[in-house]
């Protein structure tokens, strides 16, 4: 079994740190599907039909911005291997549509339209491509699909994410294509060295759903056999399964992390997870959903769960084919983005008096109000439990309670306490016990005339350092 020291020695690198930073960020899934109003490709399609003529970038990302997000990512070549770049080795592409007389560039359009809205940018190539007469051929394809790689790697600048999907069918000689994932991820380390790949890759991992579905303790502290890309393939949907995309995360998958389960484990890695889920019920454009977009409680409900529970939220929005936004995915995603602000900006931590009894003179309690990646609290010893107050100037109605780890030094924290103390009552109340804090923990408080907040760290790994805590008032009522 792991000790507590040798759990700690497992920390993120600055581009998983940077990834987390994120947290919640927009896919767009377009392409052929658009036109044939399906969900999965044959590779048969006519490039004829693909003819946006409204298309705008900006519309896209735009929308994503307002909804609060950080970044993009763009299904440059689904299953059926119709690409939104032209490039250079099929001509199965934008170049042989009407669009722009097969001059126009789908991904270019987005990766500057992401430039120009300061948002970043990331890829998604599916490594089955059931266009191509040598799928299913090994180094052939494999070596067909590291040019494609390489063409959006070196030609549209900087990229945060390589979303790498584990779909493996049956190519056209009857034989599954063996994907060479060492291979595609050295190409990914030697062009874009900051970016994340992610699900059959070793920087993010998938959470385990497509519906949103999270864990009430998302560890990211995993054994490194979580990250092995044959094993998350043979998770991922293999067909256009409508259930598979309602499954929730199963009692045996529920946890990934804690003590308990790392009994035994020798190879752990740090593997945060990433929680993605469509705005409608599919991930591709379909007129019949245009009334089934996810309410704003359960965006909220997700998001909660997902970027405020140590994962990222990654929302698809898929675009009509014209090239736009449908306005009641657009209205979703602005409303969503004004609760959140509302939601977030009164941090009534700030002008609270903090108590801590054995705080660490060179990590004090007010570092827990800059929440910057280079300071944090920490108690002077390693002793349980350990315990914060934040006492208010006056009573509010508190809506929610943030908390972060300083992620960069591992996850610490296995068990804590929130209670909270009002005018009416002398005694403290347990509204919350939670096991992960890591990069993000957000905590619906919802009391009245709140006085005092109290964090009881009741159990870590190797003492504990905390770098953010926010109380934020409900501004849905007033004073």
């Amino acid at each position: 079994m792991p000790t507590d020291q040798e759990l700690i020695q497992v920390v993120p690198s600055k581009r998983q740190l940077a990834y987390q930073a994120t947290e919640f960020y927009a896919f767009f899934h377009f392409g052929m599907n658009t036109y044939t109003n399906r969900e999965w490709g044959d590779g048969t399609e006519d490039p004829e039909i693909f003819n946006p003529t409204e298309f705008d970038a900006r519309q896209w990302v735009e929308a994503a911005k307002s909804a609060g997000m950080k970044g993009v990512i763009l299904t440059c070549k689904h299953h059926d291997g119709f690409c939104l770049w032209p490039t250079k080795y099929t001509a199965h592409s934008v170049t042989a549509s009407p669009w722009k007389n097969g001059q126009g560039d789908i991904v270019r359009d987005v990766a500057d339209a992401c430039r120009e809205y300061g948002m970043k940018f990331g890829i998604y190539l599916s490594p089955w491509d059931r266009n191509q007469p040598c799928y299913g051929s090994g180094k052939e394809y494999n070596d067909y699909y590291i040019s494609q790689l390489t063409e959006l790697l070196t030609g549209y600048g900087n990229i945060f994410s390589v979303w790498l999907d584990g779909a493996c069918g049956e190519g056209p000689n009857g034989k599954k294509q063996i994907y060479d994932w060492e291979r595609y991820y050295a190409c990914v380390r030697k062009y874009q060295p900051d970016a994340c790949i992610c699900v059959c890759g070793p920087d993010i991992r998938w959470c385990g759903n497509e519906a949103g579905d999270v864990r009430k303790s998302e560890w990211s502290v995993v054994p490194a056999r979580t990250a092995l890309a044959e094993s998350v393939q043979e998770k991922s949907q293999q067909s256009d399964d409508a259930e598979f995309r309602q499954r929730k995360i199963t009692s045996d998958m529920e946890d990934l992390g804690s003590r308990e389960v790392l009994k035994g484990e020798n190879d752990l890695i740090w593997y945060p997870a990433e929680v993605n889920t469509s705005i409608r019920p599919g991930w591709f454009y379909h007129k019949e959903e245009d009334n089934n977009v996810k309410s704003l409680e359960e965006l909220k409900h997700i998001y909660l769960g997902s970027a405020g529970g140590n994962a990222t939220f990654l929302l698809n929005i898929p675009p009509m084919p014209n090239g736009l936004l449908h306005e009641n995915d657009v209205n979703r995603l602005r409303e969503f983005g004004e609760w959140k602000q509302e939601a977030f900006s009164c941090n009534l931590a700030k002008t609270a008096d903090v108590f801590s009894k054995d705080e660490d003179p060179d990590h004090p309690v007010c570092n827990l109000l800059e929440g910057t990646s280079n300071t944090w609290y920490q108690p002077k010893e390693g002793k349980i439990p350990t315990e914060l107050i934040f006492s208010l100037p006056e009573v509010r109605r508190v809506g929610y309670l943030v908390l972060k780890e300083a992620i960069q030094h591992s996850q610490r924290v296995e068990a804590f306490q929130v209670s909270v103390k009002t005018d009416e009552n002398v005694d403290w109340e347990k509204i919350y016990d939670g096991t992960v804090i890591g990069y993000q923990k957000i905590i619906p408080v919802f009391r009245e005339n709140v006085k005092e907040v109290k964090i009881l760290i009741r159990d870590f790994r190797v003492l504990p350092l905390l770098s953010f805590v926010g109380i934020y008032q409900d501004r849905g009522q007033s004073d």
